[in-house]
């Protein structure tokens, strides 16, 4: 091996290392050695992954070195949950970097992190010893992935605007690889309008969510939606990203639907329902996590569409049925739309204006029932044709007749009465009807809900019971 002295390098590298062996108390030949000792050591701990798209061999999937991801630890009590996170990114054979920011450490210290993840964390933007070499630059290119849990309301505020005021959100402007991010705050905070808008954005630019969760708050009295997603949930869907192709949907073709259906009355007015699109955004964007290659058909919303998911925008529900048969033939269908019944049989093509004659006459007709018309197919049936009843009463009896008449293989039931907050709401309480019988599942947020029945599915779609 060739021999390297300090003499053969240049002045600006000598003149770094001398400062840098000045700062610490040690002779320019013992810092050399002390660097080349970390090098190594980190190399061995933290082996450089193949680019995404590069030709190199892959890594095998039990090899830690073959996924790493850097997490930022923002600063809200959930702060004690990352400490079991980076335990079990560990555990999937991820290995993790840690960026931890001021407000974070208020809640766990850095030697607590550090400990878990192998490695001193980093929380200094001006750091000159990691800023020698551009560190805040290299922290957000030599990952595979970053996560961010728990994201405050503060942290997501940052990244929506763009803003670099510290070194986590300097990360985060700087890397181009994928992010996801465990939102967690109180309930009040998630449901503001700026933090809404903020999450809307983060998601139309391609920033990956788990969560929130629905539960009690750390503050006395405080429940809602805002709880950081479980460490095994963020880690599983770390898990997804890193490796799409393993996930348990991968190389199967789903079509979900979504929103409600407008239907005009004239160029104005039309026909419509509450329905949000969450659910069925939420739907597309967890089966997509999972590997499939999903076709979100929508109706208006205000959501924001899910990454990585073939989104087909429509209005009316002869809109919505030409566009599923058009997605057709696929493997899943989960018809989670909220479909107007009915539609004008003649709407007019000028505003119909009052004439102090009395109200007009409205003639309706119904619109094709789509999720009938799917499940009875002779040909390109989906092998798992899924629907939701909305109901106000009796809702598992309406369920199971809707079964019954649809002929579809699941109903996904719910009670959208007022009082539940569900249409439109972020939570949901779900009743699936098969007809083997009726599982009830708990109150849960509509991202929970999702991953539930994603997971489903996959069993199903497996053999599995």
């Amino acid at each position: 091996m060739a021999s390297l002295t300090v003499r053969q390098l240049d002045e600006a590298l000598k003149k770094r290392l001398r400062l840098r062996a000045a700062r610490h108390g040690r002779s320019v030949e013992d810092e050399v050695r002390t660097i080349l000792r970390s090098a190594a050591a980190d190399e061995a701990a933290f082996a450089a992954a193949p680019e995404p798209g590069a030709p190199a061999e892959p890594s095998k999937p039990s090899d830690p070195a073959a996924k790493k991801a850097l997490l930022i630890i923002g600063g809200g009590i959930a702060a004690y949950k990352s400490l079991d996170l980076i335990r079990r990114l560990r555990e999937h054979g991820i290995a993790v970097r840690v960026v931890m920011t001021d407000a974070a450490q208020k809640f766990i210290t850095p030697l607590s992190a550090g400990a878990l993840a192998g490695e001193h964390p980093y929380t200094d933007l001006f750091d000159t010893k990691l800023e020698l070499d551009v560190g805040h630059i290299r922290l957000a290119r030599d990952t595979r992935m970053v996560i961010v849990a728990p994201a405050t309301a503060d942290l997501m505020a940052k990244m929506a605007q763009g803003h670099a005021d510290d070194l986590a959100s300097a990360v985060l402007l700087a890397t181009d690889r994928p992010i996801l991010l465990a939102p967690a705050m109180n309930p009040k905070m998630w449901s503001n309008k700026a933090t809404l808008r903020n999450a809307a954005q983060l998601r139309a630019d391609g920033v990956h969510f788990v969560g929130p969760n629905a539960g009690e708050m750390a503050e006395s009295n405080e429940a809602g939606v805002g709880r950081m997603a479980e460490p095994l949930e963020i880690a599983a869907a770390a898990e997804a990203l890193l490796t799409p192709s393993s996930g348990a949907l991968a190389g199967l073709r789903m079509i979900v639907t979504s929103g409600p259906t407008h239907e005009p009355i004239d160029p104005v007015r039309y026909i419509a329902n509450r329905s949000s699109g969450k659910q069925g955004h939420a739907i597309a964007e967890a089966a997509a996590a999972a590997g499939a290659n999903v076709t979100l058909v929508s109706g208006p919303v205000q959501v924001a569409p899910p990454h990585g998911v073939n989104v087909v925008q429509i209005e009316s529900a002869r809109d919505m049925l030409a566009a599923v048969e058009k997605a057709l033939p696929a493997d899943i269908a989960v018809f989670a739309a909220a479909v107007a019944d009915w539609r004008t049989a003649n709407n007019s093509k000028e505003k119909i204006k009052k004439t102090g004659k009395g109200t007009p006459e409205l003639a309706l007709v119904e619109n094709p029932d789509i999720l009938a018309t799917v499940a009875h197919r002779k040909s390109k049936r989906p092998r798992l044709v899924i629907g939701f009843a909305a109901e106000t009463e009796h809702v598992i009896e309406h369920a199971k007749a809707k079964l019954a008449r649809k002929g579809c293989d699941w109903i996904l039931a719910n009670d959208v009465s007022p009082e539940t907050g569900i249409m439109g709401g972020d939570s949901n309480t779900i009743h699936l009807v098969t007809k083997d019988g009726v599982e009830h599942w708990p109150p849960q947020s509509k991202n929970e809900v999702a991953t539930a029945l994603i997971t489903r599915i996959a069993r199903t779609m497996s053999g599995r019971p």
